[in-house]
């Protein structure tokens, strides 16, 4: 149950990216696995690095595997593990039970943001559209990124079809 929470909650930091620059444009020349045909999309990506368990959980138990595994691209602000065990005791596995699907669905794709939107082109933004439909607020200060109140503590995770950014809370839509 705790791996389906986890699930969730990266599929809602998925959908919480910005922007909706060309991936091929906006891909870092350092990041050459963006064009490989071996790149890994943004869930395998996520599932790889280890510590975002609970978000592929909780995208699983919402149905948004297929989705995020998509063409894209997309910008992924994803919460990880120690993050979700940040929210209150119960929440997630409330959250991961088949009659709350479309709250988890919300919360995960306000996670994401159509596009693929890079730390520099971040940094200049006061907000971005999600794919839930409301707009997560962006701040900066003393060179340090917030999404909402989640902390941005890693940027720009080359994926073949978006990039993800690691924050340090689920945020959650208004």
């Amino acid at each position: 149950m705790k791996a389906s929470l986890s699930a969730a909650f990266v599929v809602l930091t998925l959908v919480s990216g910005v922007g909706t620059a060309s991936a091929k444009d906006s891909c870092p020349a350092a990041a050459s696995a963006c064009h490989r045909a071996d790149a890994k999309d943004v869930v395998d990506t996520a599932v790889s690095a280890g510590n975002f368990k609970t978000l592929a959980a909780a995208l699983t138990a919402a149905g948004l595997i297929d989705t995020l595994k998509g063409d894209g691209p997309f910008t992924v602000f994803a919460p990880t593990d120690e993050a979700f065990a940040k929210l209150p005791a119960g929440t997630l596995e409330s959250l991961l039970k088949p009659e709350n699907k479309s709250k988890l669905t919300a919360i995960l794709t306000y996670h994401v943001v159509a596009g693929k939107v890079l730390a520099k082109d971040v940094v200049k933004l006061s907000e971005a559209k999600t794919v839930q439909g409301s707009s997560a607020r962006i701040s900066v200060n003393d060179g340090k990124v917030k999404v909402d109140d989640a902390n941005v503590v890693k940027t720009d995770l080359a994926c073949a079809n978006g990039v993800i950014h690691v924050i340090d809370a689920v945020i959650l839509p208004n």
